[in-house]
């Protein structure tokens, strides 16, 4: 027996175990989504080396993911306008899990990274639609549940993707990382196709800004390519990089004046004179990006330097989204009472704090010492998401709020792709430049390396043993001092987005606004 507790235009609320078995299917798409974001970023050494490639063309299935969707997610408000949100989200949902068994049969680098932005591409309208349907299907008094249940999926995935892919690379194989959303697709999409084709939201017929689109997709997707494959080429000392940067450049320049004049454009840039708007979402735009790019870098580190498989890379990430769960009821609460650029500001300094006990870290740094930085992170991640998305939004008409949303998660998200491919590139080369230097200290005959060749012969190792164990340790210490130079800029980063939260007006949890 359906609720009546449904605003009114509405489709009558779920109960009993109608409304029980439809919300997990609909966490279960929300899960996959966020899973397969997080899944891969451990299992990078090992795909890379499976197919044969360096770790850092390897990072490329990670930004190839999350660029393809971040481009996607503008579209979704017109997708659900015009085809209705249970149509888009079961569709996006069917799309996403043969784009995951295709990634699973994938024969080498270029048809993974196809693949890959094939699943990101269908993946755009996954959260929200999830988001939308659980409010929909719950009554109005029980809204608040139906957020909590997508709240806790989002930050429940976190924790099983570095662990399910550390585990799975190890024990099994790299392709059924993608290989296991197939169970999970096929029952989230019929499930949530059965138990609600009936309550299809009302479609009307929109124009569809065809050439905003192709230009936004020309000048991300040439930039990516850009970042992407920059250190290979040698930067701008390569023609194909210099006609990537230009194109670029032009298609984003051209694509900023077409979707100001255009009547019905697919992002709203007039958005953008919002302070509130510009503001937070320059600061989570940045503030994500640096998390994104930590969260790679440091099971690269782990696996490529550190001698950690994936399952223990995976487990000392994961005590961060532990962490966030617990606390996330908490700071729910919390963020009723006070004002939302205190939250921000926390997590943001709790970021930094990440971020520096991670730069103070040593190549015999134990798994406490690794794990400790993550607890921290998790009081920042419990925060962090809630409070910029509140500031964010504060200030935007009702009627604007769907495509300022979409805006929005579209600069976190490329933001973070951005951000990965530059972390893997910078990491390398800083590591060689220190690498060269000690290289330098070690042929000029310096003591404390002649001495550490006479203690390791004395210990029964040959001349050239010797050397070559040395040689090695210098490698893992020029990625050492690479990989905690990164950090510690990223923590100076977080430190200086503190201030600029405050340059935005007091929000209350709610959206409300006060007077400054």
């Amino acid at each position: 027996m359906a609720n009546t507790g449904s605003a009114p235009g509405m489709p009558l609320a779920m109960t009993g175990s109608l409304l029980a078995i439809t919300s997990i299917a609909l966490a279960l798409g929300t899960f996959m989504q966020v899973l397969d974001s997080t899944i891969a970023n451990v299992s990078i050494p090992t795909i890379a080396g499976n197919l044969g490639v360096s770790t850092s063309q390897g990072t490329w299935v990670i930004t190839s993911f999350a660029v393809a969707n971040g481009v996607s997610v503008p579209l979704t408000g017109w997708l659900m306008l015009r085809y209705g949100v249970v149509k888009t989200f079961v569709g996006s949902v069917t799309m996403f899990t043969i784009a995951s068994f295709l990634c699973g049969i994938s024969w080498n680098l270029p048809s993974l990274i196809i693949f890959r932005v094939l699943q990101g591409a269908v993946s755009g309208p996954m959260i929200p639609g999830s988001q939308a349907l659980l409010i929909m299907i719950f009554p109005a008094a029980q809204r608040g549940t139906a957020l909590a249940i997508w709240s806790m999926t989002t930050l429940v995935a976190p924790i099983c993707g570095p662990i399910l892919g550390g585990y799975i690379s190890d024990n099994i194989s790299w392709p059924w990382i993608f290989l296991i959303n197939l169970p999970v697709g096929i029952v989230c999409s019929v499930v949530c196709w059965r138990n609600m084709r009936s309550r299809e939201t009302p479609t009307r017929s929109l124009p569809i800004d065809r050439t905003g689109f192709f230009l936004l997709l020309t000048w991300v997707g040439a930039l990516q390519v850009m970042l992407d494959t920059g250190k290979d080429a040698d930067w701008f000392n390569s023609s194909a990089i210099i006609v990537e940067a230009i194109i670029a450049i032009v298609a984003f320049v051209a694509w900023v004046i077409w979707e100001l004049n255009e009547e019905f454009p697919m992002v709203d840039l007039t958005l953008m004179k919002t302070r509130n708007f510009v503001i937070a979402s320059l600061v989570s735009c940045v503030g994500y990006a640096l998390f994104f790019g930590a969260n790679l870098l440091q099971p690269l580190w782990l696996q490529t330097r550190m001698g950690y498989i994936a399952t223990w890379a995976g487990l000392v990430a994961a005590p961060a989204g532990i962490v966030a769960v617990f606390l996330t009821p908490f700071t729910a609460r919390l963020l009723n009472r006070i004002d939302a650029r205190w939250t921000a500001s926390l997590s943001l300094v709790a970021f930094a704090a990440t971020y520096y006990l991670r730069s103070r870290l040593t190549t015999d740094a134990d798994f406490y010492a690794l794990v400790l930085p993550s607890l921290v992170q998790g009081i920042a991640m419990s925060t962090f998401f809630v409070s910029m998305i509140t500031l964010t939004l504060n200030g935007v008409p009702g009627q604007q709020i769907p495509q300022a949303s979409g805006l929005y998660n579209f600069m976190r998200i490329t933001g973070g792709s951005f951000a990965a491919s530059l972390v893997s590139t910078v990491w390398e080369q800083t590591a060689t430049f220190h690498q060269s230097r000690l290289s330098e200290v070690m042929a000029s005959g310096d003591p404390a390396f002649i001495a550490a060749i006479h203690k390791l012969q004395a210990a029964g190792l040959s001349a050239t043993q010797a050397v070559g164990a040395v040689t090695n340790q210098v490698t893992n210490q020029s990625y050492l001092l690479a990989t905690t130079e990164i950090f510690r800029i990223a923590a100076g980063l977080m430190v200086i987005l503190v201030p600029c939260v405050w340059l935005t007006k007091k929000t209350l949890s709610a959206g409300a606004a006060a007077a400054d």
